[in-house]
Parts: C-alpha cells; structure tokens; sequence
C-alpha cells in the first residue's frame, strides 16, 4: 500500500497524510545500563588471597589453559611480563590470565594504581593477605623461591610449567 503525500493545498486544507514512523531515541537509562554491562569487569582493586583460596586459585580450568602471573611492585620486568601475557591472551581467548600480587593486600591502592597506568586492569588480579608470603608461594607452586615475575602455566589436564624471569613471545609460546 502506497502512502499518499497530497499537495500542498491538501496539506493547507487540513486533508490527513500518512506519516513515517518515528523512531525512538533511547532513554540515557538504557545507555548507561548498556555502558555498565560492557564496562571491564575487571577494572578494580585485587582481590585478597589468602591460603584458604589458594586450591581453587591453582585448580585446572575446564577446557584451555590458566596462567598465574605473579609478580610484585619492586620487580623490574614485571610490568613488562604482565602486559606481553595480556597480549598474548587478546590473540588466545582459551587462556584464562590472572595476575597475583606477592605483596600485601595493605599495599592495594599500589597494586591497583601501577595496573592502572600499564593499561593492565582489564585482567583480574589477587594480592596477597597472609603475612607469610612464603606459606602462600609454596602453596602455589611448591617449586617456587619466592621471586617474581614468576609465570605459573596450568593445562585443562593437570599438567604444570612455570617460568621465572623476563619473556619473550618465545618464551611465552614454549609455556603454552
């Protein structure tokens, strides 16, 4: 069925033509509901750990694999560690990537403000609650010395790697 538009006298006599439908524009309530949905989930301070969490921390994921980047704020390569896993998990969506502070939870506005300017807070993080910091790295890696940055890789079926030091995309290949 064809609209009739009529002339412009129609239009003066008061002769009814068919209008176009309107859109809606939607409600800034739906826009801000929309931008908190894909807003990064991550984007906060780290999580506590303590020895309580530490199995579900270290259990193998259902399908891919995990990687537990640990690291602390005096460590020099870190940073750099932290943002060459992130990338290479933007490439690698079967990779589950959480950073794992060895420092105190006292120490989070650090922690959070250093991801912060490295453009690393989209991953989730931890830190550290026990103020035995060595009970915690034995229970994440029993083969671990406490020093960082420490890459702790675990496969769907049970199989460990860890890597201590600075990496490389090779490096990083050869863990996963």
């Amino acid at each position: 069925m064809k609209a009739y538009v009529g002339t412009d006298s129609e239009s003066r006599a008061g002769i009814a033509r068919k209008r176009a439908p309107t859109v809606r524009k939607p409600s800034s309530t739906w826009l801000l509901l929309t931008l908190m949905a894909v807003a990064p989930a991550f984007a906060a301070p780290p999580l506590p750990i303590a020895a309580t969490d530490v199995a579900a921390l270290v259990a193998a994921p259902a399908k891919g694999s995990k990687v537990l980047a640990l690291w602390s704020l005096d460590c020099a390569y870190c940073e750099e560690n932290l943002a060459a896993l992130r990338a290479y998990q933007r490439d690698h969506h079967d990779v589950e990537l959480v950073y794992v502070a060895t420092d105190p939870m006292t120490q989070g506005e650090a922690l959070e403000a250093r991801l912060k300017r490295a453009k690393l807070e989209d991953v989730p993080s931890r830190a550290y609650t026990e103020t035995t910091p060595d009970r915690l790295n034995f229970m994440i890696d029993p083969s671990w010395g406490g020093e960082t940055p420490r890459t702790l890789v675990i496969h769907a079926d049970g199989t460990r790697k860890a890597l201590s030091g600075a990496l490389t995309p090779a490096r990083i290949k050869q863990l996963l």
